[in-house]
């Protein structure tokens, strides 16, 4: 290994990254809404997620192996679409990842409330919005002092959200009960009692646990920080996904071969059909195994949501004064910029919402990356015939236009409130974008 690679990351720390960010909140909490919306189902509704995101993650190998550069989305729209389209999906990584971490804050507080008995909260809606703002506030101080996540930090826990879900699916798969699944499809009902259709039912199922598949994406952004990128991104990026995919049927399947019925009911879902077989040894096992999981991702998206925006100002598309460092040689104004966002969609969820409806949000501000990735295949590939993939999506234009069309189908199934904050940043960044290029031509 020459000495310009040796603090780079091979393919063994690019696949452990995919791991933690995927791997999280969404597997651990999301089951039971899953469940309530389609019954038994659930289980063929996460097999199509996964078919869908496997679609999606081979158009971001293809495009990941022709860049050298950091950026992921934001370099393959700016390359095929132009610099506009360009700078709205990068745009939108930023308010991607602020309402991502909002979400996992309010993960967070559902997962620790989750281990503690039934009425310890008089008011449970409260308590979260606390816990909420406590992790918050703490992160974003910490992160303003200069704290760094470490590689140390990074693979404890990933182990600490591997292990727990290993032993669920090794011990659970003894445990299943057929009877579990029968009736497999009763859809769920609207908050009028009205009982929904099964096209409503099976899209708003396919949306809520196609959260838990999302985050893949960030091999790609890091680029020029691997070995190998034109060969370990798609290597990486399919390798994790297929992997991730196998996980969350197993355990979807697990959990609803043990509580059946009963996990519609139940707050942490994979706790409760653990707890089911071996007893308080399971609660605690995988509530320490989801704690420590979606407390690392925190911290993470803590340190790197911020840096989203930073990035944003160091190349002049919003103003530079974002990316103004302190002390400590942090971006402390995007970090506070960040830190407030953050706190008020996570109240939002906290009082308002849920983590399930945050949930939902993030998945469809995600699609403004994963379409435009899609569609970028079948345009760079005419336009850029000189860059040449390490690996290629295969039956030419079939996957990159499946990925697209189904993509749109589940943002059709959105609600209103879902797609205006989710989508929200787009209007925000044609104003940004336009207001920018003024500024830029006067100043020239």
């Amino acid at each position: 290994m020459t000495d310009k690679n040796k603090n780079k990351m091979g393919l063994l720390s690019i696949i452990l990254l995919g791991f933690n960010s995927i791997i999280g909140s969404g597997i651990f909490l999301l089951p039971n809404k899953v469940m309530a919306q389609v019954g038994p189902a659930a289980l063929l509704v996460t097999v199509f997620d996964a078919i869908l995101v496997i679609s999606i993650a081979m158009c971001f190998a293809e495009a990941g192996g022709m860049f050298k550069k950091n950026g992921g989305p934001y370099v393959y729209a700016k390359e095929a679409f132009g610099e506009f389209v360009g700078f709205e999906v990068g745009f939108m990584k930023w308010a991607i990842a602020i309402i991502a971490w909002a979400t996992m804050t309010v993960g967070f507080a559902e997962a620790l409330m989750g281990l503690l008995p039934k009425g310890t909260f008089s008011n449970p809606n409260i308590a979260k919005a606390i816990i909420v703002t406590i992790i918050v506030v703490l992160l974003t101080g910490l992160n303003l002092s200069g704290i760094k996540a470490t590689k140390i930090v990074n693979n404890i826990v990933t182990t600490g959200k591997l292990l727990p879900l290993i032993i669920f699916i090794a011990v659970g798969l003894f445990f299943i009960n057929g009877s579990n699944f029968t009736p497999f499809f009763t859809p769920g009902t609207l908050k009028d009692g009205t009982v929904m259709t099964s096209g409503a039912a099976i899209g708003a199922a396919a949306l809520t646990i196609f959260y838990a598949f999302t985050g893949f994406e960030n091999i790609a952004v890091a680029a020029e920080d691997m070995e190998n990128p034109e060969k370990d991104v798609p290597k990486s990026i399919l390798l994790v996904i297929l992997l991730c995919s196998v996980f969350y049927i197993a355990i979807i399947g697990i959990a609803i071969g043990i509580l059946g019925p009963g996990l519609a009911k139940e707050t942490a879902p994979v706790q409760a059909a653990f707890t089911k077989i071996i007893g308080n040894a399971g609660k605690y096992l995988v509530g320490a195994g989801t704690l420590v999981s979606i407390g690392g991702i925190n911290i993470a998206a803590s340190i790197g949501t911020p840096r989203s925006g930073a990035a944003l100002a160091n190349d002049g598309l919003i103003p530079r004064v974002v990316a103004k460092k302190n002390s400590n040689d942090v971006p402390y104004i995007a970090i506070i910029i960040t830190g407030i966002i953050t706190l008020a969609l996570g109240l939002y969820g906290s009082l308002i919402g849920s983590f399930a409806i945050l949930a939902a949000i993030s998945v469809v501000s995600r699609f403004a990356q994963y379409v435009p990735t899609c569609l970028s295949i079948m345009i760079l590939r005419k336009k850029r015939p000189d860059l040449k993939a390490s690996f290629r999506v295969p039956f030419g234009w079939v996957i990159p236009v499946f990925a697209s069309v189904v993509s749109c189908w589940l943002l059709y199934n959105a609600t209103k409130q879902q797609i205006v904050i989710g989508l929200g940043g787009l209007v925000i960044g044609v104003v940004v974008y336009f207001l920018m290029k003024l500024i830029n031509k006067e100043n020239a």
